[in-house]
């Protein structure tokens, strides 16, 4: 019976500022080991992991952050309809890396309109072993989460594996909770038609 069921897959974008450790989060999540340098390179992985005894195939999409003078932010229209969710990074200790994450939630917020996209977000705040560093407070990261409606983490993917872990498995609990409901009206319907049906021949009878 388990070869037989549909492997369940998310198309996952990481997005940020240079030097935020995007590259680190998903090697972090891939292999578990952390590596600190990275050239610039874009890349999409796949990685199957389980969640809740089940295969989930997660396809990362590893992005560079637009050079040349493109708009802070700017995320390509490939990318806005290739992902089920997005995890937006920044670094703690970079103030503009902040601010590159607020325009790109924007920007996202307006696709899923235009799109009618149901894509989940999760910001993330890395190098939080960097404390002495740091300039963007927490309560500032968890309120532009709450303005988004969206996921909040502060991780190290320098130090820990499992906060990491946690931000990928949260994504997906969120873009699942979302094709539900996207299904749920017409699944709703078909209930109310059923129980109409029942209590209809009730009352023949």
């Amino acid at each position: 019976m388990e070869g037989n069921q549909q492997k369940v897959e998310a198309n996952i974008l990481l997005l940020g500022a240079e030097n935020v450790g995007k590259s680190a989060l998903t090697v972090r999540f891939l292999t578990r080991r952390f590596i600190g340098e990275y050239g610039d390179i874009e890349s999409i992985y796949s990685h199957t992991d389980k969640i809740d005894g089940r295969d989930i195939c997660f396809n990362i999409w590893d992005s560079l952050c637009p050079q040349n003078g493109e708009v802070l932010g700017y995320i390509s229209d490939r990318q806005l309809q290739w992902a089920d969710g997005y995890i937006l990074v920044y670094s703690i200790c970079d103030r503009a890396s902040f601010n590159v994450v607020r325009q790109q939630v924007q920007c996202i917020r307006q696709a899923k309109q235009k799109l009618a996209s149901t894509a989940q977000i999760i910001i993330v705040g890395n190098k939080r072993d960097l404390q002495h560093r740091r300039t963007v407070s927490s309560e500032e990261g968890r309120l532009l989460a709450l303005s988004a409606d969206c996921g909040f983490f502060e991780v190290s993917a320098a130090e820990t594996y499992h906060s990491v872990l946690m931000v990928f498995h949260e994504l997906f609990e969120l873009i699942r909770e979302a094709r539900a409901l996207k299904k749920g009206p017409v699944g709703f319907k078909g209930i109310v038609r059923s129980m109409s049906a029942v209590f209809g021949r009730k009352r023949t009878e």
